[in-house]
């Protein structure tokens, strides 16, 4: 799924975007966000695109460098025989990333498209946007936000604009190394047609919803957590922990079923939990990472002797999309008396390094060596704190995880 946009419209909720590898644009709609949802598919592949419902009609914007807009046919099934289909802005020569990441509204009657590009002569993220009194009209327009809040050079931009209770405001992200895109929610203020981002305005203070936080999994679960792939629920339970058991083997924890993830926090956090293991079977491991393709493990295992620390890595070798496919590296194993114990992992994201640590009877040591985080696009997500599970020998072992503090 690549840029989805999210529109609502008489009654309907849509969500479109383009799919790389079938090559394919799909839609959904529902009356609930919660669904059920129908899908149909748009024919065409519409890169990045965003949605327009005008006067009973309606268009996508999309691509790269060269930014279309295309009518569709009334069913939304593909391009409108005879409809509007046109090249609206162009990027050309931009060595780096041309115009995309294409957001259209329809405001007091004019038309507003914000987009994404880099700076010419270095690479740095910029948001641009450009206005046209009609869609047959020429779109005018340049770049409207060039910041970094001093963080890597990188650039904030790429994201839409929203309007609720705390006033105007426009989401983007920032690519800030291993943690991955943050999200940047910056206000603004509509002035002779345009927005400003004047660092004066005034924001209210609001409580806001984090993305991460600790949980005891005591009466289930917090709202934070995500599972990497789509869960089988069949073998996890949250009861006095997180209990999740296996039902195949695999050979690393990109194939373990129910890891458990949220987002880590910059520039350094940490993330400690417990882990009972005592219903592993031989060639099972359960750990606490800093999960991504370049990832760093500090868990627990069992084998013939017993049961063990044992902090794992992986360096991906491939390019940036190929996920690896051999077992982590075993960069320390510490022979263990029980089956219960606590781990902890350290991001920094200054360095993009994760440092792994086991507790015991005189406090955290170290467990390997410190490891190098990078962002890839095998997990387009950047780093996450992750609880994994996963047998490399038989099927059916358990483990429970207690007492997550980050």
């Amino acid at each position: 799924m690549w840029a989805p946009v999210l529109r609502f419209h008489d009654g309907l909720f849509y969500v479109a975007f383009s799919s790389n590898d079938m090559n394919k644009t799909y839609l959904y709609r529902s009356e609930d966000l919660k669904g059920p949802w129908k899908r149909s598919e748009i024919k065409g592949f519409y890169h990045d695109l965003s949605m327009l419902f005008d006067d009973g009609k309606v268009y996508l914007v999309y691509g790269n460098t060269d930014i279309h807009l295309t009518e569709l046919n009334e069913d939304l099934t593909g391009p409108k025989e005879g409809g509007i289909d046109r090249v609206i802005v162009d990027d050309s020569g931009n060595p780096r990333l041309g115009l995309e990441g294409s957001h259209i509204y329809k405001i007091n009657g004019k038309y507003y498209l914000f987009m994404i590009h880099s700076l010419r002569d270095r690479w740095r993220r910029v948001e641009a946007m450009y206005v046209a009194e009609s869609l047959e009209g020429e779109f005018k327009g340049g770049d409207i936000f060039d910041n970094d809040l001093g963080i890597r050079d990188s650039g904030i931009a790429q994201g839409g604009i929203v309007k609720g209770p705390m006033g105007d405001h426009m989401i983007m992200f920032q690519d800030s190394g291993a943690i991955g895109r943050l999200p940047v929610v910056v206000p603004f203020e509509w002035r002779e047609g345009k927005p400003v981002f004047d660092e004066d305005i005034e924001v209210e203070e609001c409580e806001l919803i984090g993305l991460c936080g600790s949980d005891d999994f005591k009466n289930g679960h917090d709202d934070f957590w995500q599972f990497n792939h789509e869960p089988d629920m069949g073998l996890v339970k949250f009861d006095n922990g997180f209990h999740i058991t296996t039902d195949k083997v695999c050979r690393n924890i990109f194939h373990a079923k129910n890891t458990l993830t949220q987002k880590t926090l910059g520039p350094v956090c940490r993330a400690t939990v417990t882990i009972d293991a005592s219903e592993l079977n031989d060639g099972d491991f359960a750990g606490l990472s800093a999960f991504q393709g370049d990832y760093a493990f500090a868990g627990i295992t069992k084998d013939a002797d017993g049961f063990s620390a044992v902090m794992l890595s992986n360096k991906s070798k491939g390019g940036p999309w190929d996920l690896s496919e051999e077992e982590g590296v075993v960069e320390e194993k510490i022979k263990l008396e029980s089956s219960v114990l606590t781990v902890r992992v350290v991001c920094d994201f200054t360095k993009d390094q994760a440092t792994c640590f086991v507790k015991t009877n005189d406090g955290f040591k170290q467990i390997g060596k410190p490891h190098d985080l990078r962002f890839r696009l095998d997990h387009f997500t950047g780093a996450r704190f992750a609880l994994s599970c996963f047998s490399t020998k038989q099927p059916g072992g358990t483990a429970v995880f207690n007492e997550f503090v980050i």
